[in-house]
């Protein structure tokens, strides 16, 4: 029988991490996960309501504290015999970072050091078959900058973030990369291109315009609407951090893309066109009307776009869901759950563990 892995997952009950939890425990049997997070505004328990009915205990457990806690985190590695860390905990909203970026620089910077430092200490000196650790650090395409109207971010591409945000994991990045070259740590790092999918926080932009435009309300878009990402489904996006995990090379650093390329007016206008036709228009009116241009954000990069063929040639992995059904599955989501929705928005999911 294959022996138990055990991996601390930090940020768990976020978008992206909350998502990842699910995938492992629903696809590797073997597999026991410990979710630290602090539970700051972006983090909802009601993400992984469903996981704690079916896995826990013994196969998901979560702790409630912060990347930067030493104590904590050393206690997990203690108590937890921890094999793999997927570091998803960071403070991630671009016009967040741009109004108050000390608390960028502190989780994300500060956090990362305490969670390296602590899988140093303990899988060095506890007589741990390292070979077997990993560390993975869930980074970003946005440390790489823009792109003009060509090209693509490669491996190689050298950093150059414009947000506090960015600069931030760009940071932490050189952190990880640091620690396997100077202690032989086995880090790898991945940058993903744009996620979309179910249980993204509303205040990014497909579910704000799926929650605005469902109720009729303006739809906010930066500039001329022309940037570009390059947009990735979650459970893609989980699939190939799993992928990584098993097969990945230490020390190496993977993009993750699914060559997908829409300006954001094209996220709006075709959000607005599914639920035209799934709702009805609103008003007698397309909810394309519902469309307003507001002030660009500060030093907004122009363009992403992943080349993901390091990925797919080492890791063996490929994206499987297409933008159509991704998006499709995604606004359903959204409609099918509007309460957790409106708990957001009101603010109302604090309450639920005020006292956690």
């Amino acid at each position: 029988m294959e022996a138990m892995t055990t991996i601390l997952v930090t940020g768990g009950c976020g978008f992206i991490g909350s998502n990842f939890i699910r995938h492992v425990l629903r696809n590797r049997t073997e597999t026991q996960i410990v979710n630290l997070d602090k539970l700051t505004y972006a983090g909802n328990l009601a993400n992984l309501s469903g996981v704690v009915r079916e896995y826990a205990p013994p196969r998901y457990r979560f702790i409630k504290g912060d990347i930067r806690d030493k104590q904590i985190v050393e206690d997990i590695f203690r108590e937890s015999a921890i094999d793999w860390v997927v570091n998803f905990a960071a403070e991630s909203h671009v016009d967040r970072s741009i109004v108050e970026p000390a608390e960028f620089l502190n989780t994300n910077i500060l956090g990362t050091f305490t969670l390296l430092e602590t899988a140093k200490k303990y899988w060095f000196d506890h007589a741990s078959e390292v070979t077997k650790k990993r560390f993975v650090q869930i980074s970003t395409d946005e440390v790489y900058g823009s792109l003009n109207d060509s090209g693509l971010f490669t491996e190689t591409t050298p950093y150059d973030p414009s947000s506090p945000y960015s600069a931030s994991k760009a940071a932490s990045d050189h952190l990880v990369n640091a620690f396997h070259r100077t202690y032989s740590l086995p880090t790898i790092i991945t940058n993903s291109s744009n996620n979309y999918g179910p249980y993204q926080f509303p205040e990014k932009l497909i579910p704000l315009i799926i929650s605005n435009a469902t109720k009729g309300k303006m739809l906010p878009v930066y500039g001329d609407g022309k940037n570009v990402r390059d947009w990735l489904y979650v459970d893609d996006h989980c699939s190939a951090i799993l992928a990584t995990l098993e097969r990945g090379l230490l020390g190496e650093r993977y993009n993750i893309g699914a060559n997908c390329e829409k300006q954001n007016i094209d996220i709006v206008t075709t959000i607005c066109d599914y639920l035209d036709k799934r709702l009805g228009l609103i008003n007698a009116k397309p909810r394309k009307e519902l469309i307003e241009y507001v002030p660009d954000r500060l030093g907004h990069d122009r363009r992403y776009a992943i080349d993901a063929s390091k990925i797919r040639d080492e890791v063996h992995w490929a994206p499987s869901v297409a933008f159509e059904q991704g998006i499709a599955e995604t606004i359903e989501w959204y409609l099918d759950n509007r309460a957790w929705v409106e708990d957001i928005e009101t603010g109302r999911y604090r309450e639920h563990y005020r006292d956690e």
